[in-house]
């Protein structure tokens, strides 16, 4: 009997300490069968179920790229900030990686004003039509750019509301994740053992909270994406 060969990404996922789950006490019961075994009382994660989740998101968003679907890119952890960022530059799609604002799915008319103001700023003070202003006003105005860049210069791609979302743990960013459901907006989540997982959409179970394991995940799927860019609708 031949012994069974494994995917070569579930070493990739293991070298990127995705089977790392958070310890048995804070595991959400959705997620019990996704884990492999517990030891020193953290749960391991099954990778094997990972990498099954993984390629029914993959074939999911390479799906979408030949319809110009939009994927907005949630991760406000420190350990999510630099793959999502790097996620929507390479894509050229919105992400978030600061305070999620309330209402950028439930009320994005009005989110939609505060981009356009950010925007129309950025393009005054490029032209030179802010010199007209005072020294304090223009410190004033500096101000009002640094602090609408800082919540919504990830957005400036976002034209409408997103066709999907992709959200690094969706128990920290619970207010995202419930947006997108009375938005119905399909959910794609990076979630790890603590995370209820039973209204995500598609759910990637792996650690959430490693750099590593987070670029992993996120790198898969802009690949992905760019794949189904080859494709025509």
């Amino acid at each position: 009997m031949s012994e069974k060969i494994l995917d070569p990404r579930i070493d990739a996922m293991f070298q990127a300490g995705a089977h790392f789950g958070y310890s048995k006490t804070r595991r959400h019961p959705s997620t019990a069968a996704s884990i492999f075994a517990t030891k020193n009382k953290n749960d391991l994660i099954n990778l094997e179920k990972t990498i099954v989740e993984l390629d029914t998101v993959l074939e999911y968003v390479k799906s979408l790229a030949p319809l110009g679907k939009t994927i907005l890119f949630v991760g406000v952890k420190p350990e999510a900030r630099e793959a999502i960022k790097n996620a929507g530059m390479a894509l050229d799609m919105p992400y978030v990686t600061e305070r999620w604002i309330g209402g950028t799915l439930t009320n994005f008319p009005e989110i939609k004003k505060r981009i356009a103001r950010l925007e129309d700023l950025k393009a005054k003070k490029e032209a030179g039509e802010l010199d007209v202003y005072t020294k304090k006003e223009r410190l004033l105005l500096d101000r009002e750019v640094n602090k609408l860049t800082l919540y919504f210069g990830g957005l400036t791609t976002l034209k409408k509301t997103p066709d999907v979302i992709v959200i690094v743990d969706p128990k920290k960013e619970h207010i995202a994740f419930t947006e997108a459901r009375k938005a119905h907006v399909p959910v794609i989540a990076l979630a790890n053992t603590d995370c209820d997982i039973r209204e995500v959409d598609y759910p990637i179970i792996a650690n959430d909270g490693s750099v590593s394991s987070v670029n992993y995940f996120i790198k898969e799927i802009v690949e992905a994406y760019k794949s189904g860019r080859t494709i025509q609708a």
